[in-house]
């Protein structure tokens, strides 16, 4: 029997490079599982959302008074192979979701929703999305694919209406995402009394009427609804004249980053945007402060998040989220 020492094979992963010395007898049972292992460890590099596979562009920033994003784009070709889901927002517009209340008592129900697929798509759903009315206005507490299977399916929810719960239910209606600041909270906590607080403050701090202690009185707040529209149509347009090559962006105000949002796919985030925009719009509008973040620290932020998978996940356990789906990483979310 003769044995080969070799060869040396050189696996990229990130800015990283592994040698690995393979010493084998020579078998092609063994070559092929090799091989096999090898092409595993570049798939699964391949599925992740690190330098590796996008880049920040700097030079594209999109900047309006107290409030700057920055593009996210892939490199050679990420998540064109992956399956097309839809959105809630565009589900809900399509009648192709339908969302309501489990049931009529609140100490049971008030963290649940039902939601159906009355389709032949999966149904995507992101952690901080707002829907109105029911029996009263709820916030989606986690990333999740509903599956076209025909059944009642149910979603974790949590409560941003505190003084409400409707004998008769209303039709739920899409409201788009949380402020980066709101959504933070549901992801550190998943907590009802931190959430009330949270949006109690945001209401006292920019003394917007409200009945209900409802989120969404901001929506109706007279004050504010010319500057937040101002903000989102400036955004809006630049975003809708610029090339669609982007699967996420980073946004800043004042002195720090508040948030980012990137996507496995273009059409997943493209389909996101304006209900994302909206919601960094209205944390700039009440929240924000005049642009002092430097470039460097910018990309200081951005190394913790994208440099490798080993730090990412490391920065997103304390500062954020990845959710995925069969190892398939779908979206990442940080504060």
């Amino acid at each position: 029997m003769v044995r080969i020492s070799g060869p040396e094979i050189f696996v990229k992963a990130g800015s990283m490079a592994c040698t690995m010395w393979v010493e084998m007898v020579y078998s092609p049972v063994k070559f092929r599982i090799t091989l096999f292992c090898l092409l595993m460890c570049r798939l699964l590099q391949a599925q992740e959302i690190t330098y590796d596979n996008v880049y920040v562009d700097y030079d594209s920033a999109i900047e309006y008074k107290n409030l700057r994003i920055i593009p996210i784009r892939p490199k050679h070709g990420f998540g064109n192979g992956l399956p097309r889901v839809i959105t809630l927002s565009q589900a809900m517009k399509q009648g192709i979701a339908t969302v309501s209340e489990r049931g009529v008592a609140s100490t049971e129900n008030v963290h649940f929703l039902r939601i159906n697929n009355h389709s032949d798509q999966t149904i995507y759903i992101s952690a901080g999305e707002i829907v109105s009315g029911g029996r009263q206005d709820r916030m989606l507490a986690q990333d999740t694919l509903l599956e076209p299977n025909g059944r009642d399916q149910y979603v974790s929810a949590m409560c941003v209406e505190e003084l409400r719960w409707s004998e008769k239910e209303k039709k739920f209606a899409y409201e788009g995402f949380a402020n980066p600041e709101l959504r933070k909270v549901l992801d550190e906590s998943r907590n009802q009394v931190l959430i009330w607080r949270q949006i109690a403050k945001q209401l006292e701090e920019n003394k917007i009427p409200n009945k209900s202690l409802s989120y969404l009185s901001r929506v109706t707040d007279k004050r504010m609804i010319h500057s937040n529209d101002e903000y989102y149509q400036y955004f809006h347009n630049k975003f809708k004249t610029t090339d669609s090559t982007i699967i996420g962006f980073v946004c800043m105000t004042g002195d720090k980053v508040i948030g980012t949002d990137i996507y496995a796919t273009k059409d997943l985030f493209y389909n996101q945007l304006d209900p994302l925009l909206k919601g960094y719009c209205d944390q700039a509008v009440y929240m924000g402060k005049p642009l002092t973040i430097t470039r460097d620290e910018e990309k200081v932020y951005l190394d913790k998040l994208l440099t490798d998978k080993i730090s990412q996940e490391k920065f997103l356990k304390d500062n954020g989220k990845i959710f995925r789906q069969h190892g398939q990483v779908i979206h990442i979310n940080s504060f």
